[in-house]
């Protein structure tokens, strides 16, 4: 089966580039509520999808979601308890969730409260599979992800030489992350992949070295793990401002 040729959407500041992701995650969200009754979302953390997540939260596209129809999950988590300030669940309740009328049942936070990382991504892909009516060696289908990356080239909690790169068996690992000293809990790359859509958000200079890597460099995942974002049966747009797009070539 043919790879999703990425869709790549240069865009002028950070300003527009939260509008036009809160405007794909309505347009998505849509999209499948009409397919299916519900939709499902794994957000991601940073300061990109922050500005995109209050974006939503305006009362120029509150209105625009069934959030009522909305499940949310996260496509990664730092090892901290939700209150912490660097807990992606924190951000994306204090940004989004607690703005809108999404239902407490349908929040599904990854417990990394748990002091036991292992224990904590166990549990998430127990309740992925639970979710989603997963059998055996089978692996969810998110409607929508969105991802962020990091200077070095990272997505989700998929980090330059770590294990989880290549992870393809479970569905959620706890790679140790040296630069941090600290484990996180990260969704792996196959149920990255599997998504009906995937969206990066990808804003600043200090991201265009890595994004030309990324895009236009040599396949190398284990120095930019986010090349091994390539769906399989979906669609993957990205999404980037000027200045992280500085060093890509120009197109049209």
């Amino acid at each position: 089966m043919p790879l999703a040729k990425p869709d790549i959407r240069i865009v002028g500041d950070a300003e527009e580039l939260s509008q036009a992701g809160a405007e794909e995650f309505v347009s998505r969200a849509a999209e499948a509520v009409r397919a299916q009754g519900l939709v499902t979302v794994a957000l991601s953390g940073g300061s990109t999808p922050q500005a995109m997540f209050q974006r939503l939260a305006s009362d120029a596209l509150r209105d625009r979601v069934a959030w009522d129809k909305v499940h949310v999950f996260w496509g990664d988590e730092r090892h901290v308890s939700p209150d912490h300030p660097e807990s992606n669940y924190r951000m994306a309740h204090e940004a989004l969730l607690s703005k809108v009328p999404v239902p407490a049942a349908h929040v599904h936070r990854i417990k990394t409260e748990n002091p036991d990382a292992s224990q904590a991504a166990d549990e998430y892909a127990r309740e992925l599979r639970a979710f989603f009516r997963l059998g055996a060696g089978h692996v969810p289908r998110f409607d929508l992800v969105l991802l962020g990356m990091g200077p070095d080239g990272h997505t989700a909690s998929l980090f330059p030489g770590t294990e989880a790169v290549h992870e393809h068996t479970r569905l959620v690992a706890a790679p140790w992350v040296e630069k941090f000293n600290t484990y996180r809990v990260t969704l792996t790359p196959p149920v990255l992949n599997n998504a009906t859509s995937i969206i990066f958000l990808i804003g600043g200079e200090d991201k265009a070295e890595a994004l030309w890597a990324v895009l236009e460099g040599d396949h190398h995942p284990d120095r930019f793990p986010s090349q091994v974002i390539r769906p399989i049966r979906g669609t993957l747009v990205w999404l980037v401002d000027r200045r992280a797009a500085r060093l890509l070539r120009p197109t049209g």
